[in-house]
């Protein structure tokens, strides 16, 4: 089950409001969304429910084990425990395949490598429950003495199967006591409604597009691969910030309150300035759980760079069991050394052309990461500079571009924030107790349920409907 499907909108997700809403206290409010939250994640696989609650329930006994324990040593080594079980889980899941198909191209060993199912969102509530532990072990928060809302903070049906990372210290007063404001209903059904559209409508029109242009990478144009490759730069941001947007909307009609996971991040003047922008809560738990730890800056240039080098090999690592994500993340390391070292005085003395050295450097990224395809990656990146003996233009890229041009424009208008600047400035605008005021108004109310109807009609037999995010 997606966000953003019928299913969920018109079914699942208004059941759920409906008896939140019915219900007299925060416990039962909870147990509400606890229960949903398991059918949801259960729709996947319920042996994959199994794991999230055996994962759940080691880091709650962990967690009260490092609150509990007398001395530094024994904090230290349940905080081990809770690393060794979390992260052995995620590898055998995620990467043991990898691992083992390596050896046996490598050395003919084992003769057959099991086929292991990726159970859905294990990534990211694997990060969850390891924050939450370890600030519990930094004494950041208190240990949470019930199992249940540990379970609930984990698989929370909002963010758990793509996101946001939420840490424990955000909800964790939320989840005891919390309070719906008017406002909070309000701005949270917006942005529901403007993350579905932003799904159902351009997304997905641009996920159409992408694929029909790259479905062979062998034949289609130069022209047609710059063209594929600029509809999967939209597509997976509107796709990702989208997940996010339901999700923090979601949250917010019932009293959470999770932090933003993009900030516009295509507007980036350097590749440092996208990653503080794009997937925030995943940059942010590489920073705060592995680079300062390991020393971050604080230890002179050599150390600097390891740590960097590690952190971008595991934001690889994290994406995807493929050598691609690797390379993906080795690719942004190479550019963030070069901006810390060299690029940095020349992108503040051009900043006219930051933008799009970021914008080039990133676009060159979503091909690495899009084709795990190594030789298929490096026949696209050859063919964007008319490589291979391809035509330069074909009808396919003319009239993929004809046929799309003002749904692309909207897109790239999408990707910025110029509907909020329009929005702020129109109220900027009003004489305060004049009817233009009122118009105003009865129009901004309106827009979320005309967003809801058109992506009621975009999702009407769409045979596309996947979020990218839910492979990690």
């Amino acid at each position: 089950m997606v966000f953003s499907s019928l299913l969920f909108v018109f079914l699942f997700f208004y059941l759920n409001l409906l008896l939140y809403r019915m219900t007299d206290s925060m416990k039962r409010k909870n147990v509400v969304l606890l229960i949903f939250s398991l059918v949801f994640y259960a729709w996947g696989g319920l042996q994959y429910l199994f794991l999230l609650l055996v994962m759940c329930a080691c880091s709650w006994i962990c967690a009260l084990q490092i609150q509990g324990s007398p001395d530094e040593q024994s904090r230290k080594q349940w905080l081990i425990v809770e690393c060794v079980i979390m992260l052995g889980l995620l590898g055998i899941f995620k990467y043991l395949g990898f691992v083992l198909t390596n050896l046996q191209i490598w050395t003919g060993f084992p003769k057959t490598v099991p086929q292991i199912v990726l159970p859905i969102g294990i990534s990211f509530y694997t990060f969850q429950l390891v924050s939450y532990v370890v600030d519990v072990y930094r004494r950041e928060v208190k240990a949470q003495p019930r199992y249940w809302k540990v379970l609930l903070y984990c698989s929370l049906f909002h963010q758990c199967i793509a996101g946001p990372i939420v840490r424990y210290q955000t909800v964790a007063k939320e989840i005891n006591r919390r309070r719906v404001t008017t406002h909070d209903a309000a701005d949270g059904i917006r942005r529901f409604c403007v993350g579905l559209a932003k799904k159902a409508i351009l997304a997905n029109s641009c996920a159409s597009i992408a694929d029909s242009l790259l479905e062979n990478t062998a034949t289609v144009s130069t022209a047609g691969l710059w063209l594929g490759m600029f509809c999967y730069m939209l597509q997976i941001y509107l796709d990702f910030s989208a997940y996010s947007d339901m999700a923090i909307g979601m949250g917010r009609i019932v009293g959470f309150h999770y932090l933003e996971n993009f900030n516009y991040p295509y507007l980036a003047g350097s590749v440092q300035d996208f990653w503080r922008r794009w997937h925030i809560s995943l940059s942010t738990f590489f920073r705060d759980y592995v680079y300062i730890p390991l020393g971050g800056n604080r230890k002179g240039n050599v150390i600097t760079v390891r740590n960097m080098l590690i952190v971008w090999f595991l934001t690889g690592m994290w994406h995807g069991a493929s050598w691609n994500y690797i390379i993906w993340g080795l690719y942004f390391f190479v550019f963030l050394v070069l901006e810390r070292f060299l690029l940095k005085s020349w992108l503040e003395r051009l900043p006219v052309l930051r933008n799009i050295y970021a914008l080039l450097v990133i676009f060159f990224g979503w091909v690495i990461f899009r084709f795990e395809s190594l030789p298929q990656m490096i026949q696209v990146l050859a063919g964007l500079f008319g490589g291979g003996g391809r035509n330069l233009v074909d009808l396919a890229a003319v009239y993929g571009f004809q046929n799309n041009m003002f749904l692309l424009a909207f897109c790239v208008i999408a990707v910025t924030p110029a509907g909020k600047w329009i929005r702020n400035l129109i109220y900027e605008r009003l004489q305060p107790g004049t009817a233009a005021v009122t118009v105003v108004n009865v129009i901004d109310a309106a827009v979320p349920a005309v967003l809801l109807v058109l992506s009621m009609f975009a999702l009407v037999g769409n045979s596309y409907n996947p979020f990218l995010y839910f492979q990690f």
